[in-house]
This record gives structure tokens, C-alpha cells and sequence, in this order.
């Protein structure tokens, strides 16, 4: 089973991801920061770091490049409002995915199932 280690400071869009990936078939384990997505990188084996990028303590670009270097075969896919950030993170993690909110739950597993060559059967 492919885990997803989610990273998301708002409860209720960290709650509404979750769940919509786990109904997809996915492993979820969810964060509200990035420093506490730290010990688990360390320690647990993930598939894909979908983060957002404004978070406190630590932005989601931190989380990923601290990520590359203790599983550098994990992907990255970072979620954001913000426009602006969305340039940063091409450039600091140019092979991760960047998805924009507002987004349809629907994209998100598509864009999860295609990092995995996976063929959606949701129903989202």
C-alpha cells in the first residue's frame, strides 16, 4: 500500500485530504507541522510528502528538502494558496508536483494515482 505522509497546519483541510486519499486506497499519516513530520521521516518509510507550504516552524519547501536528504526516493507534491510561493518551490524542488488551491478533491487523487502510474477507481 502506497503511505502518504501529509503535512497540513489547517485541521479541517488536513482532515478532508486524509480521508478523501485514505476512501482512494491510500496510507495516510497526517501532521500539522512540518517539525513534527520530522521524526516521522526518520523513522517511517513514505511513499509521497504532500505538504503544504505555509506552515509555521518550518514551510513545506524546508520539510521537503530536509526529506530529500533522509529519503531521497520519496516524492513530493506540495499544496498552496498562495501564488507567489508556488515559483519558490518549482525552484527549490523542481521535481515536486505543486497543486493550487482551491482544487477539486477529484485532481488531487488523479494527480496522486498518475505519480504512481495508478488508474483512479475513486469516486471522488
Amino acid at each position: 500500500m502506497i503511505r502518504i505522509l501529509l503535512a497540513e497546519d489547517d485541521d479541517a483541510m488536513r482532515q478532508y485530504l486524509a480521508r478523501a486519499l485514505e476512501r482512494s486506497g491510500y496510507d495516510v499519516v497526517s501532521v500539522d507541522r512540518g517539525t513534527e513530520a520530522l521524526p516521522l521521516l526518520e523513522t517511517d518509510r513514505f511513499d509521497l510528502l504532500l505538504t503544504d507550504i505555509v506552515m509555521p516552524e518550518m514551510d513545506g519547501i524546508e520539510l521537503a528538502q530536509h526529506a530529500a536528504k533522509v529519503a531521497p526516493d520519496m516524492r513530493v507534491m506540495f499544496i498552496t494558496g498562495f501564488a507567489a510561493v508556488t515559483l519558490k518551490a518549482g525552484k527549490a524542488v523542481p521535481q515536486a508536483k505543486v497543486l493550487s488551491k482551491p482544487f477539486h478533491l477529484r485532481d488531487l487523487v488523479l494527480e496522486v494515482d498518475r505519480m504512481f502510474g495508478l488508474s483512479s477507481a475513486s469516486g471522488l
